[in-house]
């Protein structure tokens, strides 16, 4: 007795077809069950689970030698995703339901003992594979219903239990696909918790930030505890340009594999927001593990990754984000394969301007040694400083800040220029693979970074006089070209090199000083 059904395992943030093979056979013993095909520790399981699962949903186990394979063989199969096709592969080659036609239904789930179905990890993806592979039904578990029906092409049926699994093969015409309405669902999670106009003070560090946004760039704050770093941080993904849906799906993709989509939280419409402990460890940052997860790296990919107090991560940990700001890609190789995943996000550092944090504080004092200021600052290694291209300082929050009612901008009206600026620069780069100013190749930056006299003598300056690296020149042009692009100007004029200038504090002398 022999069947067949179709199930998904995940590979990195993708989906792999699996084929589900069952075979029954009078053995030696009453009842043996062999599960191959690579399985992982959960799916070796899965054998106790099936026995209690199927007689539990009022159904016969066989009392005969039972072999599952999991084809194809050279994958690894990972997670709970085929007990749910496990068991109606068993209960198909018991004769108790009707085996699923070729390519007419794919399964994912896990079971509880008592014959219901759990929700599973990766269900978006799942879709997406089944989909791809020519399925023309899914069934998951009830709980990923709306995050898998947000793909078009393929029904999509959820299933509380292995008894509803069944009856729907028993009796298909009983049972509509889920549907949901993808544009009215963006809508409503497109709403953000913060605003801008929350902030009180540090004007230089808020025009700093739109700056940053408009054309793309990476910033780092430098000022001591209390200054708004952090809540400055949390507000920069609510002035990105609105995520597009197709954003929205890929980024719902990549939470879903890591199992960090919420109960009412199919769809990820707002610009993602990570900001991990400085204790984390290069893998946990950029990826990788057993199974090749996907890292905050990734999780923030079309959003913000902050990391706080910047120079306290590890300098294994720091030295890995060269490749993901310069390339918006990682790849990770291990013994089990290698990977590749999207990375393309916005850095937010910051850190004190010493170890205590209060050098040059103006009513606390700093009680580090010079060395100690050095050594605290030259943590953060030229490469990685090379592809940061706002350095901001930030000095504490005086008090008639503080006690003023909130009067800026919110974020609404920061978010539309930035927009705007982000427009211009997809007309001017139409045609290649450049979508911002903080990506332009050196090949553009002559193009559309041209100077006059004057703001020539500007750069001459900031290079000679302020001790400026050579590294610092191309950064400061495309800040330049940002600024005069929320301008409305053409062409790159004194004032913006100026203002760029002055978002490059630690290329100044006076840093190391």
């Amino acid at each position: 007795m022999l069947s067949r059904t179709h199930s998904f395992t995940p590979v990195g943030i993708d989906a792999q077809a699996v084929e589900v093979e069952v075979d029954l056979r009078s053995g030696g013993q009453e009842s043996f069950t062999i599960i191959v095909g690579l399985p992982d520790a959960a799916v070796k399981e899965s054998k106790e689970r099936l026995f209690s699962a199927i007689t539990n949903a009022g159904y016969a186990f066989p009392r005969l030698r039972t072999l599952i394979n999991l084809a194809p063989a050279d994958i690894k199969k990972q997670g709970p995703v085929f007990d749910l096709p496990m068991a109606v592969g068993i209960l198909a080659a018991l004769g108790q339901v009707p085996p699923p036609a070729d390519h007419s239904h794919a399964f994912i789930g896990e079971l509880a003992l008592d014959g219901s179905v759990r929700p599973v990890k990766g269900a978006l993806a799942a879709a997406l594979a089944s989909r791809d592979a020519g399925f023309r039904k899914l069934v998951v578990p009830r709980e990923n219903a709306d995050e898998a029906a947000l793909v078009p092409g393929i029904e999509v049926h959820p299933v509380g239990s292995l008894a509803e699994a069944a009856h729907l093969l028993q009796a298909p015409a009983l049972f509509d696909p889920h549907e949901i309405d993808r544009d009215a669902l963006f809508v409503r999670a497109r709403n953000y918790d913060v605003d801008f106009v929350d902030v009180r003070g540090q004007e230089h560090a808020k025009r700093a930030i739109e700056v940053a946004v408009a054309g793309g760039h990476n910033v780092l704050m430098v000022g001591p505890p209390g200054a708004g770093k952090t809540m400055l941080a949390r507000r920069v993904p609510t002035i990105m340009p609105e995520m597009t849906l197709e954003e929205a799906v890929e980024t719902t993709k990549i939470h879903s594999v890591r199992g960090l989509l919420g109960p009412d939280q199919p769809l990820i419409a707002t610009r993602p927001f990570r900001a991990p402990h400085h204790t984390i460890s290069d893998a946990g940052l950029i990826g990788g593990g057993m199974l090749i997860e996907p890292g905050e790296v990734s999780l923030s990919h079309n959003g913000v990754l902050f990391l706080d107090e910047f120079p306290e991560f590890t300098r294994r940990a720091l030295e890995v984000l060269r490749q993901p700001l310069e390339d918006g890609k990682v790849t990770i190789s291990r013994a089990s394969g290698t990977l590749t995943f999207p990375a393309r996000f916005m850095l937010i550092a910051a850190m004190n301007p010493c170890p205590c944090g209060y050098l040059g504080h103006p009513t606390k004092r700093c009680s580090c040694f010079p060395q100690q200021v050095v050594r605290y600052r030259t943590k953060v290694s030229g490469p990685l400083l090379d592809r940061i291209d706002l350095h901001i300082e930030m000095p504490a929050v005086e008090y008639r800040d503080l006690a003023a009612r909130p009067a800026g901008e919110g974020s609404a009206a920061l978010r539309a220029r930035c927009q705007q600026a982000r427009q211009r620069q997809l007309s001017r780069f139409a045609g290649t693979k450049t979508r911002c100013n903080a990506h332009m190749t050196s090949a553009a930056l002559n193009e559309f970074c041209a100077l006059d006299e004057s703001a020539r003598d500007v750069l001459k300056m900031a290079i000679t006089d302020l001790g400026f690296s050579a590294r610092a020149y191309d950064r400061v042009l495309r800040v330049s070209r940002t600024i005069a692009d929320l301008a409305g100007s053409d062409c790159v004029r004194a004032e913006h090199v100026l203002e760029a200038v002055q978002y490059r504090a630690l290329d100044r002398k006076y840093w190391d000083a």
